[in-house]
């Protein structure tokens, strides 16, 4: 039993340097390598979810502006259906005005015709009265062989 303590004593103290050079690589890995890594791990992180939060922001603030522009943008249509409608309307006014003033023209200009046309009429009565009365004399002139009066 001597002999296994001593090989086991022998065994340990060969591995002591194993486990000595196994820790300083644990220690200098930590330091150099793991808790670096660790930082520019965490430091992206917090970057990249900065940024996640800022592109948030600025589509939220995108869609707001284009909120802005649609009712900016449906004022104005608004605006200019208004206008247009208001154009229109003047526009049916004036047509109304206008016929209204070529009706009346219109009916002016016929009373106007039927006036003449009366007085036409008048004219013309007269002068078939008179030419009727010029020929009954003279067909009965003729008819009679002698002049006759007026009356």
């Amino acid at each position: 039993m001597g002999g296994i303590l001593s090989t086991l004593a022998n065994l340990f103290i060969s591995t002591v340097p194993t486990v000595i050079f196994v820790f300083l690589l644990f220690v200098i890995f930590n330091r150099f390598l793991y808790r670096p890594l660790t930082a520019v791990m965490k430091k992206r992180e917090e970057e990249t979810t900065g940024a996640m939060a800022r592109a948030r922001e600025q589509a939220a603030a995108a869609e707001e502006r284009s909120r802005q522009y649609e009712a900016t943008f449906q004022t104005a249509r608004q605006e200019v259906y208004r206008q247009r409608e208001a154009a229109r309307h003047s526009m049916l006014e004036d047509r109304q005005a206008a016929l209204e003033r070529a009706q009346q023209q219109s009916a002016a200009l016929v009373k106007e015709a039927q006036a003449s046309l009366a007085a036409e009429v008048a004219r013309s009565e007269m002068e078939l009265l008179a030419t009727c009365q010029s020929l009954g004399r003279q067909i009965a002139t003729t008819v009679l062989g002698m002049p006759v009066g007026e009356g």
